[in-house]
């Protein structure tokens, strides 16, 4: 019952300030991002993918007023992209981007996100890489389905994300799933209305299991973006189901949350895909992390009266 107060402390500006000021904040935000600019990212990066896992790469940070803002973060992807051309790790090292950092809620926003973000997506293809972009609210989604539409048509690896708890995801993945497109499923973390989202954990699982079966049955590749280990096993069988070789499909976690289960899959032979963040621009990404499982939210209590 938390997760929706948090989601709306997400977007405060007065919880940004108290919680950033907090002595105890810093240590905990460590554990789900590790570094602040890509110096700090890049033995992390090595790390990950000597233990036999895979990263996507998510420079944080949402709240953009400026066109130079959005351009700066342009070139933040940018630069990260040429730090990893030497580690040659191809498509085990991707980027997810969210198009309202390169400018998308801004005056012309969707000309200018796309402007921005097709230089990194070109960089990317250059060092034999990816990119897929982030779902946000559902107000952002025609836009973010029409850059994703634009962009695959010179770069058809570009993958997108899609959110069971909104009603109008079994239909986005029936389209998807034709087309031969990367897609990850996520259960979704920002604060939808009743009007356009499943508002029951019960509800949402449902949902999440029947796109999940309809991306598996489909032409594209699914990525299976989740800790619950119920639904972990169901992607499992699905695949198996579906006839999926291990390399037509992949589970990915954020980093941090169940490190554990990431080796284990990893052991397995399965791909599995290390949501890595960094930046300075933390807040927004954290406080989902906290509103998305009461583990992660105790885990900060805890951290704070120990800390205190």
């Amino acid at each position: 019952m938390l997760g929706p107060v948090i989601l709306a402390a997400s977007r405060s500006d007065r919880m940004r300030r108290l919680v950033s000021a907090a002595p105890v904040t810093k240590q905990v935000v460590d554990r789900f991002i590790p570094g602040e600019d890509v110096e700090d990212i890049v033995p992390v990066i090595r790390s990950l993918a000597e233990q036999g896992l895979e990263l996507t790469m998510d420079v944080v940070g949402e709240d953009i007023t400026s066109p130079a803002q959005a351009a700066a973060a342009r070139d933040a992807y940018l630069e990260l992209i040429d730090r990893l051309k030497p580690l040659e790790l191809g498509t085990r090292a991707e980027m997810s981007v969210k198009l309202s950092m390169f400018g998308q809620a801004l005056a012309g926003g969707h000309e200018l996100a796309l402007a921005n973000v097709r230089p990194v997506v070109e960089a990317a293809a250059e060092i034999g890489t990816t990119v897929t972009l982030d779902a946000e609210d559902h107000t952002t989604l025609d836009s973010m389905f029409a850059i994703h539409e634009e962009l695959r048509k010179d770069f058809p690896q570009t993958g997108c994300v899609i959110q069971a708890y909104l009603f109008r995801t079994e239909a986005d993945a029936r389209r998807l799933a034709a087309s031969g497109s990367r897609v990850r499923l996520v259960k979704g973390a920002y604060k939808e209305p009743a009007s356009v989202a499943y508002q029951e954990k019960h509800e949402i699982d449902r949902a999440y299991v029947r796109i999940l079966r309809t991306l598996m049955k489909g032409k594209g590749y699914p990525m299976i973006g989740s800790h619950d280990p119920r639904l972990i096993a169901i992607g499992q069988e699905l695949a198996h189901q579906a006839g999926r070789k291990p390399d037509e499909y992949e589970f990915q976690m954020l980093y941090g949350i169940r490190a554990e289960e990431h080796l284990r899959l990893a052991a397995e032979g399965h791909r599995m895909r290390v949501y890595t963040a960094y930046g300075t621009d933390w807040y927004g990404y954290f406080m989902r992390r906290l509103a998305e499982k009461p583990a992660n939210l105790r885990f900060f209590a805890r951290s704070v009266i120990t800390r205190g």
